[in-house]
């Protein structure tokens, strides 16, 4: 019988060396253990991109940035976590610049954070980067599935709990980004 091997917890300085070093390898940190991002489907990618193009079109670029699929969330448990798309707002994005031998990833909690769920990925995403983004203080997470055609919402109430809302049509208001909104059937188009 073979034995597992035990995996020693990677550094944060060893990993971030790791995702520089080979950047299309999207690699992603788990409770200091390395783990590359998979491929997604059609479906996952065509949401990730449109709620991107939603999003950037309705937020000033001065203010907040757009990310989808690059940059990380650096967590308390070790972790850096790659999502599908998050808003970042300048008081962050802005002591980034001009650090060229510097991983990009954010430790404040940001206004939004977007997941869309993915056969190779879905449970992950619920178990595990669901309660980093939470234990991070990120204002509003959503879970996009684009085969139930449903958005999920989690927003942070002032004690620090989450609301959780399940969207099943029609127009989603952000909470963090006053004036932002998404349209469900628009996304799924």
């Amino acid at each position: 019988m073979a034995r597992a091997r035990a995996v020693t917890p990677m550094s944060d300085e060893a990993f971030e060396r790791l995702a520089l070093d080979e950047p299309d390898g999207q690699w992603e940190l788990y409770c200091g253990v390395p783990r590359r991002k998979p491929g997604m489907t059609f479906e996952h990618n065509a949401v990730t991109g449109a709620i991107h193009v939603m999003l950037a079109n309705q937020l000033d670029r001065r203010e907040f940035q757009v990310r989808s699929s690059i940059g990380h969330l650096r967590r308390p448990s070790r972790s850096y976590i790659i999502p599908d798309v998050f808003v970042i707002p300048r008081a962050a994005f802005e002591p980034k610049r001009g650090h060229p031998d510097q991983l990009e990833s954010y430790t404040e909690p940001l206004p939004l954070v977007v997941e869309v769920w993915s056969r190779s990925t879905g449970g992950f995403d619920l178990a595990d980067k669901l309660e980093e983004y939470k234990r991070g203080g990120d204002a509003e997470t959503w879970l996009i599935h684009p085969y139930e055609r449903t958005l999920t919402a989690w927003r942070r109430r002032p004690d620090g709990s989450y609301d959780e809302t399940l969207v099943t049509g029609g127009a989603v208001r952000t909470v963090a980004l006053p004036g932002v909104v998404i349209e469900l059937d628009a996304l799924f188009e």
